[in-house]
């Protein structure tokens, strides 16, 4: 029976194993900071269309023997853009065009894969493969990280503002419009981040779940940040170790892990939780 602290060690004594555990960690807590922002935005489905935009230009940027965050970024963009251009020029709500869109980029990603001849491994590109990332992913993830935290901390308090009210953020004079492209350029870039980790569809959760748990359990956006980089990060590096253990998808436990602690914080979160609006609501009828 191995004991607890084997199950901690025994993994580190593999070189990849540190590799996967140290990326995770990194790639939970970029994308666990950018969750609070998107959050509170309402922008759930903006990261999972910017997540999905990407499989055409991984696939592209392959064929052109280019780096793949190159062509995923640029496609990112792309999609954000075009969505922005067919809800100005069009009656359709956003949330139509965003379905749109993301969907026909995928689509357009999944024909690409099937007609061109190539190693790109499909369910790597969808699920991740963070047990066999290469130093040159990693040296990519790593940049990837410093720019998004770097970007975010030097536009902290427009960015927090442009997310509860646009409308204010303007009046005072802030680019609301420059703030909007720098939020979604970072959404791609942090996308591009998690293709190594969860992959294209997965990386949505790791961009909404955090930030959601820590949504039910703060009000004040700096403790909701810490929570959700606490809950990223864990939730990140002990489904690592546990795909090890159980030999599953490294992503699909990071995912199940950070859902876990979304449900328990929805059920006993000391102020919006349901137990706590179970006993209020016993506590009113009496």
């Amino acid at each position: 029976m191995m004991s607890l602290i084997e199950w901690f060690t025994v993994p580190l004594q593999e070189p990849f194993m540190v590799r996967a555990i140290f990326v995770s960690a990194l790639v939970g807590l970029v994308c666990s900071t950018l969750s609070c922002y998107t959050i509170l935005k309402g922008w759930a489905l903006m990261g999972d269309a910017v997540s999905h935009a990407v499989m055409p230009g991984v696939v592209i940027a392959y064929v052109l023997n280019i780096p793949l965050a190159i062509g995923a970024f640029a496609f990112g963009v792309g999609a954000v853009t075009a969505i922005g251009f067919i809800k100005a020029n069009t009656r359709v709500r956003e949330d139509t065009v965003i379905g749109l869109v993301f969907t026909g980029f995928f689509a357009f990603g999944l024909v690409l894969v099937s007609k061109v001849k190539s190693e790109i491994d499909l369910t790597h590109i969808l699920f991740g493969n963070v047990l066999g990332i290469s130093d040159a992913d990693i040296i990519q993830t790593v940049i990837i990280s410093l720019i998004t935290i770097v970007t975010i901390a030097i536009l902290r308090k427009d960015l927090i503002l442009f997310c509860f009210d646009s409308t204010h953020a303007r009046s005072i004079g802030l680019n609301i419009t420059f703030l909007y492209y720098v939020l979604l350029c970072l959404l791609s870039l942090t996308a591009v981040a998690g293709l190594q980790t969860v992959g294209i569809i997965l990386v949505v959760a790791m961009l909404v779940t955090p930030g959601a748990t820590a949504y039910l359990l703060s009000d004040r956006f700096d403790m909701m940040m810490l929570l959700a980089i606490a809950s990223g990060v864990f939730s990140s590096v002990m489904g690592t170790y546990i795909s090890y253990h159980i030999d599953g998808s490294t992503g699909g436990c990071i995912v199940v892990l950070q859902t876990v602690l979304f449900l328990l914080a929805m059920i006993f979160a000391p102020k919006h939780g349901l137990l706590v609006k179970a006993r209020d609501s016993q506590t009113l009828s009496e």
